[in-house]
């Protein structure tokens, strides 16, 4: 990579979009690259492996804040990686709390779907639990959002 890849390039390498891209620039997890005179981005091998270590952190469910704060960690490789442990057993819980809300809605989901006879609408089993949370056998641990990742 003698004069660095373009954002189309390092879009193709890393799987992530150019729009990504740009918006992990924006925010500052990602390193604004060098310009050509034709004010092209130019990425380095730094910036491939700066995406890779977002785009897998990512998908291991860790919110742009937190891998903001691992990467500022990781710029300090002597210093105690308390820290770091921190955050990912704080993401290790609240996975296992996703976890265990999906599978409540599970549970609900097939015990409705299991009730139903294929019969008319107006005794659907899944519009009666959907109608009225006093048909519903599952706590759902609150408000939709509960839901929400």
């Amino acid at each position: 990579m003698p004069n660095g890849l373009s954002i189309g390039a390092l879009s193709r390498r890393t799987g992530c979009s150019i729009q990504t891209i740009r918006h992990y620039e924006r925010i500052g997890v990602m390193p604004q690259p060098r310009r050509t005179c034709g004010n092209q981005r130019r990425y380095t091998v730094q910036h491939l492996d700066r995406l890779n270590f977002i785009r897998h952190a990512r998908e291991l469910g860790f919110s742009l804040e937190q891998i903001r704060e691992l990467l500022m960690l990781a710029d300090y490789p002597d210093q105690s990686c308390a820290e770091i442990d921190r955050i990912a057993r704080t993401n290790l819980a609240a996975i296992e709390s996703r976890l265990k809300r999906l599978e409540l809605l599970r549970h609900e989901l097939q015990r409705m779907a299991s009730a139903c006879r294929g019969g008319r609408v107006a005794d659907c089993r899944v519009i009666r639990v959907l109608s009225g949370h006093d048909q519903c056998h599952t706590e759902h641990m609150g408000s939709p959002e509960a839901f929400e990742d």
